[in-house]
């Protein structure tokens, strides 16, 4: 799919951390990381590739669109059916959402078991409900912000989940990094109800959350995207449709896939570089001037490795799961990986080295012999 950046818009405008190439005939390529959104207290950017109608008003089935420097009100279009957003899971990512749809006007009731959690949501403006029956019988949209697959089950199936109850059609967003083949048999389910479930897991961690510029890989029919893109144009910086229902976590599996890896041969780049005689800022200074460039050696090296902070909002523990959701969807669709098989192994094995509660950037610090972690 080429990007067609409308208007000829000049180099020198273009956001830094984006990078379109615009030859003829070749499929343009985005490399941003689709979990750090730049920082910016302005106007973000919105840049939606899919077969809907661009915010120019063309429809561009085919090739897309690209805008560099809308704001974000032109985005957010009133929408009646949107009502009351129900917010499932406040933790980091949920009540950074939770804010950010408050900040845009949205009447926002939330739901989590934490009473921490509900209490950080209160104090941040957010209507606090009891019990989820509370939540569904209140609003028609629905935002899920949950741990796993098996979370998003137990709120949306069962005698006490969503498809067990009697109320009109809600429109459901899963933002949660979970299994396609779960997501695609709920949404079996819940359509026979009435329901729409889209599927929009989310990269960006706490601040992209917060500040609403969360990169958003969605799937469903398009009719449901379209319904959905007043609550989604709140919350993402950057949303790409990429399919039916079930592709959004399908994406966001291998993404954070090749998130684990890359950390893995970035670490192996600078001990080389390093026992060549080469400095770690100079040589990601080269790096990122060249080819071998990546959102690692731009991004987390130099905010949250080379400088100690390990603080990027996102855990080890976190980063083990995905990993183990990339491998048995592998083996599930019988896909030989062994490169990313051998990347699984080393995240595996890190969890004698590294707590859960780590920050996910320090597996750049475990001994290549396994013998231990730096402190």
């Amino acid at each position: 799919m080429v990007v067609d950046v409308s208007g000829g818009v000049p180099d020198h405008l273009i956001r830094p951390h984006v990078l379109l190439f615009r030859q003829q005939h070749v499929p343009a390529i985005d490399l941003e990381f689709a979990g750090y959104p730049p920082e910016s207290s302005g106007a973000k950017s919105k840049n939606h590739i899919g077969p809907h109608r661009c915010r120019d008003g063309k429809a561009r089935a085919l090739t897309g669109c690209a805008r560099l420097s809308e704001s974000k009100e032109a985005n957010i279009v009133s929408n009646p059916e949107t009502g009351t957003i129900g917010v499932v899971g406040l933790g980091n990512m949920g009540l950074g959402m939770a804010r950010t749809l408050l900040r845009d006007g949205f009447s926002v009731i939330g739901f989590d078991v934490s009473m921490e959690c509900q209490a950080k949501a209160a104090a941040s403006g957010v209507t606090i409900v009891a019990g989820l029956s509370e939540l569904f019988e209140a609003c028609p949209t629905i935002i899920l912000s949950l741990p796993t697959a098996n979370h998003v089950r137990k709120v949306l199936g069962g005698d006490e989940g969503l498809g067990g109850r009697d109320i009109d059609p809600r429109l459901v967003i899963d933002t949660t990094t979970s299994e396609p083949d779960v997501t695609r048999e709920l949404d079996a389910v819940l359509r026979m109800q009435g329901h729409i479930l889209i599927d929009a897991p989310v990269s960006g961690g706490p601040a992209g959350a917060n500040s609403g510029n969360l990169t958003m890989m969605v799937g469903g029919g398009d009719a449901d995207v379209a319904r959905a893109m007043p609550v989604l144009n709140s919350l993402g910086g950057k949303i790409t449709h990429v399919g039916p229902v079930g592709a959004g976590h399908a994406v966001k599996i291998v993404n954070n896939m090749l998130v684990a890896s890359h950390l893995l041969t970035m670490s192996e780049a600078v001990r080389l570089g390093n026992a060549a005689g080469v400095t770690t800022e100079n040589l990601i200074a080269a790096l990122n001037a060249g080819s071998g460039r990546s959102a690692i050696s731009e991004v987390n090296y130099p905010k949250w490795v080379m400088n100690g902070a390990f603080d990027s909002g996102f855990t080890m523990g976190l980063m083990r799961k995905d990993v183990r959701l990339a491998m048995a969807l592998a083996k599930d669709k019988k896909v030989a990986m062994p490169v990313s098989e051998l990347a699984g192994q080393i995240w595996a094995a890190s969890e004698g080295l590294l707590s859960d509660n780590a920050d996910f950037n320090r597996i750049t610090e475990c001994d290549p012999t396994h013998k231990g972690a730096k402190s």
